[in-house]
């Protein structure tokens, strides 16, 4: 799908989507666990999507209702899982949803197989590969579809790199929660994206399993210790809502800043564990005028300048990020962005041909992006790449250039957000698809 966008400020009241990284936590921990769970999700996406249909080929039944999800877990019988043997998990395009199965694949014990799409083959799995391998998982060959998956996966210490997905993290605290013996995780700092895991903490508390952590020196190594207690104890915890996404929410808020008469975004919680809060924070160094309520936050147009921002953290708020800074007075470096090269596309490739093909004086090297900002971008062909953050990226840039901006692809969107274009047109944004 071609979409053309006209320039046209937007400005308005929207409502946030349902956090895709929570619900993917929350799906997984209600099919663990015994007894029926009712999430409120107030929206879905591709991404989504194949987490539930992973666990409903595990033998979870998972109905849609008008507020989200009725969960029907696993079968259990005397307190043991007894999943479907031998089944297949199509993890679509999710990283997350494959990062997330695997090690629970691996402590489910009833063999399987992973399968998924686009680039999901070739984003990494090492370290969470080799640490499973080590406790006793068979694995297919890593880089390829069917990744064969055996248990029993056996406790202990399982140690990772502080600089790695923090997802590698997250698939194994959930996976243990369904292990029978103590499972220590050792975390070399510095450690990375550590709201991701915070929010992994907070989904297992809502079921019941608390998580101690402490500070450790191993070997003269520094490590953030994490030992879930209460293994074995995963509770229903009857009703849970998924909160507001800020990564998707980002978006607006960077038109709020670019131009019109603000943008409000309401159901997002300035009290969320989720890293990506920190767009409303960047945006006001940048010269964003950003007011907070308990649920909402709006962000008017100011002078913008160019700023040094670190994405280390927020990798998924670099796209919204270039899209202001390519409207802001001076140079903008986007720093510590590595990791976007794994993401759905080379993303800082994809981020710098987008926007150059706008107009936008841009550069990069390997873990940076360097933005001259302009007054106007012109407009110009995009191509997505199959990326539904740049699609994004790009639509909110062209609602302030001079000229039309066609974006090559934009059905991409659906992978995380599959009523942008609505929620753009919803907001004074022109649109036009063929």
């Amino acid at each position: 799908m071609d979409v053309t966008i006209y320039p046209h400020a937007l400005e308005g009241t929207v409502e946030a989507i349902a956090s895709k990284s929570m619900a993917h936590r929350q799906l997984i921990l209600a099919a663990l666990c015994p007894g029926i769970t009712d999430i409120d999700c107030s929206s879905s996406s591709k991404d989504i999507e194949a987490t539930v249909s992973c666990l409903e080929a595990l033998g979870a039944r998972i109905a849609r209702t008008k507020t989200g999800f009725r969960v029907r877990p696993i079968p259990q019988n005397a307190g043991r899982l007894e999943p479907t043997r031998g089944a297949t998990l199509d993890c679509g395009e999710s990283g997350s949803t494959l990062r997330f199965m695997l090690p629970v694949l691996c402590a489910l014990d009833c063999g399987g197989s992973l399968v998924g799409h686009g680039r999901l083959s070739e984003r990494p799995l090492e370290p969470l590969y080799g640490q499973l391998v080590a406790h006793g998982a068979q694995l297919g060959p890593e880089g390829s579809f069917p990744l064969s998956c055996k248990g029993p996966l056996d406790a202990g210490t399982f140690a990772l790199a502080g600089n790695v997905s923090s997802q590698f993290i997250t698939g194994l605290l959930l996976a243990s929660a369904i292990m029978r013996d103590e499972v220590e995780i050792l975390v070399e700092k510095p450690v990375e994206s550590l709201s991701y895991i915070n929010m992994t903490l907070d989904a297992l508390a809502s079921f019941g399993i608390e998580v101690s952590r402490a500070d450790v020196i191993r070997g003269g190594r520094a490590y953030w210790q994490l030992i879930p207690t209460g293994t074995r104890g995963l509770k229903a915890p009857g009703q849970l809502s998924v909160e507001g996404d800020w990564s998707c929410g980002a978006f607006w808020l960077a038109a709020g800043a670019v131009g019109g008469g603000g943008i409000t975004v309401r159901d997002l919680s300035t009290q969320s564990s989720q890293g990506d809060r920190r767009m409303a924070t960047v945006l006001a160094a940048m010269g964003g005028r950003v007011s907070r309520s308990a649920e909402a936050v709006r962000v008017e147009a100011g002078k913008l300048a160019g700023r040094t921002i670190d994405v280390s953290d927020i990798p998924d708020l670099s796209a919204p990020i270039a899209a202001v800074c390519a409207y802001s007075k001076g140079q903008s470096q986007i720093v510590g962005a590595a990791r976007l090269r794994l993401k759905e596309s080379d993303r800082i490739e994809t981020i710098c041909a987008a926007l150059g093909a706008m107009g936008a004086g841009i550069d990069s090297d390997e873990d940076s992006i360097t933005i001259d900002g302009r007054d106007c971008l012109t407009g110009g062909q995009v191509d997505a790449a199959g990326d539904h953050r740049i699609a994004m990226m790009a639509a909110v840039a062209a609602a302030y250039a001079s000229g039309p901006t066609t974006i090559h692809g934009a059905e991409c969107v659906s992978k995380s957000y599959p009523g942008f274009f609505d929620d753009f047109r919803a907001l004074g944004g022109l649109a036009e698809e063929d």
